[in-house]
C-alpha cells in the first residue's frame, strides 16, 4: 500500500519508522523550516531530518493549496497525518481511496486540539491515551477507528509522556492501517457532548501560582517542562521538578531555606530541580546556597 505521510515534530517520527517498515512511503510532506531555540536560528522539522535519512522525499508546504497540489502528485491510497499543524481540506481528503488517518495523543472527544499532552498533565489527569481517526474538515472531531489507553506515571512530564505516546503511538497506528486497509473496522463517530480542548499554553499559564494547592502546582510544572517558572527577587527562575509535601504558609513563602520548601495555598511544594537565570541546572539545595532564599522570603 502507498502512503503519503505529513507530520512535523519530534512525535511524529516514530510513526513514519514504524509505517515505512510496513507500507511504501512515497513521500513526507512537512512544515517550512523555522527559527527556533535561544538563537533563534532557522532549524528544519525533525520529521524533514529523518524523512531524508531514510531517502525519503520531503515537501515542505506553507499553504493547504500547496499541500492538495503535492498530494495529488503523489497517488497514494491513503494519507497518514501525525501532527502536521495544519486543517486539512475536504479537497486534500478526497484525493485518497483509503482516506486519510489522523494519530492524535489523546482519549478522543477529549482534548481536541494541538496541546493534548500537557493540557492532560494540567488538569492532573492519571491517564490519557491514543486515538486513531478519520480526518474530516474540522480539527480532531473526525470518525475513531482505534482507542489505546495509556497510564500517566507520577514521575511523567510535558517530554516523558511525549515520547511514550508516540511510541505507542506508532504501534497502534500500523495495526489500525493494517486492518483499516483490509476492511476489518467500522468506523465509530464522536460524541460530540463529551469534546473538550487543548488549546496551546499561554506564558502567564507557565508561571506558578503558589495560591493553588501543592498538588496543582506539581502538575503545573510537570505539564510545562521546561518552562514552568516563578519570580524571585524579579529574575526569572524555571522548574523542571517539584514534590508535594506537608506545610502551611502564606502562598509563596518559603518556609525551608535549607531544602526550599515553598507554601501554597493548601499544603507545600519542595522543589527540586531548577534552571537558575544563568541558565545553569541545579537542584533546590543546590539553588538555595547560590542564592539565599531567606525563610519567611515570598516567591512571585
Amino acid at each position: 500500500m502507498k502512503i503519503l505521510f505529513l507530520g512535523t515534530p519530534a512525535f511524529a517520527v516514530p510513526s513514519l519508522e514504524a509505517l515505512s517498515k510496513e507500507f511504501e512511503v512515497t513521500g513526507v510532506i512537512t512544515q517550512p523550516d523555522r527559527p527556533a531555540g535561544r538563537g533563534m536560528k532557522v532549524k528544519p522539522p525533525t520529521v524533514k531530518e529523518q524523512a531524508l535519512a531514510m531517502g525519503i522525499e520531503v515537501y515542505q508546504c506553507r499553504t493547504r493549496e500547496e499541500v492538495v497540489e503535492v498530494a495529488r502528485s503523489m497517488k497514494a491510497e491513503c494519507a497518514v497525518v501525525v501532527a502536521f499543524g495544519m486543517i486539512l481540506p475536504r479537497e486534500f481528503i478526497d484525493l485518497f481511496p483509503l482516506g486519510a488517518l489522523n494519530l492524535h495523543a489523546s482519549l478522543l472527544p477529549k482534548y481536541r486540539g494541538p496541546d493534548p499532552v500537557r493540557r492532560a498533565l494540567l488538569s492532573g489527569e492519571k491517564k490519557t491515551g491514543l486515538t486513531v481517526m478519520l480526518i474530516n474538515d474540522r480539527m480532531d472531531a473526525g470518525d475513531i477507528l482505534s482507542k489505546k489507553e495509556v497510564e500517566i506515571e507520577e514521575k511523567d512530564n510535558a517530554l516523558t509522556l511525549t515520547e511514550k505516546l508516540a511510541l505507542e503511538g506508532s504501534r497502534l497506528l500500523v495495526k489500525t492501517l493494517k486492518s483499516w486497509s483490509k476492511g476489518e473496522l467500522k468506523p465509530c463517530p464522536q460524541d460530540e457532548a463529551s469534546a473538550t480542548y487543548a488549546p496551546p499554553l499561554t506564558k502567564e499559564e507557565k508561571r506558578l501560582c503558589w495560591r493553588a494547592e501543592a498538588d496543582a502546582v506539581v502538575s503545573r510544572v510537570r505539564a510545562c517542562y521546561p518552562e514552568a517558572f516563578f519570580l524571585f527577587r524579579e529574575k526569572t527562575i524555571k522548574v523542571l521538578e517539584a514534590q508535594a509535601v506537608k506545610g502551611s504558609g502564606e502562598p509563596g513563602e518559603v518556609i525551608d531555606e535549607k531544602e526550599l520548601v515553598v507554601a501554597c495555598g493548601h499544603g507545600a511544594v519542595r522543589v527540586l530541580e531548577v534552571i537558575t537565570p544563568k541558565g545553569r541546572k541545579t537542584t533546590g539545595e543546590g539553588f538555595v546556597r547560590g542564592y539565599g532564599p531567606k525563610k519567611g522570603e515570598l516567591l512571585k
